[in-house]
């Protein structure tokens, strides 16, 4: 979500990346063309006489270590969960300092697994949901000290709708509407708050990796969060509720009805205004999105296509609180 664009290109990094990777000969560095969260790569390259796949992340240039810009963390999330014998990649190689065009960087693997869009073709989308959630409710059964992240602060209920605000405030007005009004009433029926767990933050379909019908990587780390677990499932949960803009979504091939995926994430009570709180969230962040790439700040086209997204969002989270 940072307001900036890459400016370095793959060969300036193909030859920084194989100055500070021990061992490395020939390193090719391609974007990745479905990531929209930017600074993502796909690497290739010899080591020690093997050749190895893997997976570039960056920082934006100039970025302070903070929230989606701390690579570092995201790599200390996936070892700790890689430990756990949870689906992550593993690290291959990474550096807090910055020695990658003036930037910390982290290389993991490239998992042997296929996007949603492959997986559907060769297992029912039940079955794949299935291992989407209960690989959810592993992730949450470690705690904050076991996922690497103890000591950092935690979001409660109401801090997780203040999370979002700041960016709802900076989308095109026009789409985001009736987003203060859906802030109050969530601030209004405020669940009480769970003990605080590791949550991904962007726990959807396109953020997952499957291998014959299981889950075999969960990937982009880069909003986790220690805070209430719920909101994993529900995140899950939008792929149904945003079906039916029929707009440009990652596992729409697999979305369920949305009282089925609701059975399916099995998240007790108040699942409801979880459910509204990520109609919000998610509303505030493609908007926000969409404005970076209005004022060509990171542009992305595919935001463009969300005109009815943005804004059904915010209206269905102020049904689902009725």
């Amino acid at each position: 979500m940072a307001e900036t664009t890459p400016s370095t290109t793959s060969a300036e990094l193909e030859g920084a990346l194989a100055k500070v990777w021990p061992g490395s000969r020939q390193v090719r560095v391609e974007p990745i063309p479905e990531s929209h969260s930017g600074f993502t790569y796909t690497v290739a390259a010899e080591v020690d006489g093997r050749e190895i796949g893997g997976v570039l992340r960056l920082p934006p240039p100039g970025a302070r270590p903070l929230g989606p810009a701390d690579v570092m963390r995201q790599a200390r999330i996936m070892a700790a969960l890689a430990r756990a014998g949870l689906p992550t990649p593993a690290i291959l190689v990474s550096s807090e300092e910055p020695v990658l065009d003036g930037r910390p960087f982290v290389v993991m693997e490239k998992v042997d697994g296929v996007r949603i869009e492959q997986a559907v073709e060769t297992s029912a989308p039940r079955e794949l949901l299935v291992r989407a959630f209960a690989t959810a409710r592993a992730i949450h059964e470690l705690t904050p000290a076991q996922a690497g992240i103890e000591g950092e602060p935690n979001y409660g209920p109401a801090e997780e709708v203040g999370r979002w605000q700041a960016l709802r405030a900076r989308a095109p007005d026009e789409l985001v509407g009736r987003g203060a009004e859906l802030e109050e009433r969530l601030l209004a029926s405020l669940p009480a708050p769970r003990e605080a767990r590791l949550v991904h933050g962007d726990y959807h379909l396109g953020n997952l990796l499957f291998r014959d019908g299981e889950v075999v990587a969960v990937l982009d780390w880069e909003i986790a969060e220690l805070g209430q677990a719920p909101l994993d499932e529900a995140a899950l949960c939008l792929v149904a509720i945003r079906k039916q803009w029929g707009e440009p979504q990652p596992g729409a091939e697999a979305a369920l009805p949305l009282d089925e995926m609701i059975a399916l994430a099995g998240a007790g009570p108040d699942f409801d205004w979880f459910l509204a709180a990520t109609c919000h969230k998610y509303g505030a962040i493609l908007g926000y999105n969409l404005g970076l790439h209005r004022r060509g700040k990171r542009v992305d086209p595919i935001y463009e296509g969300l005109l009815k997204t943005i804004p059904g969002l915010f209206d269905e989270g102020l049904r689902i609180l009725g």
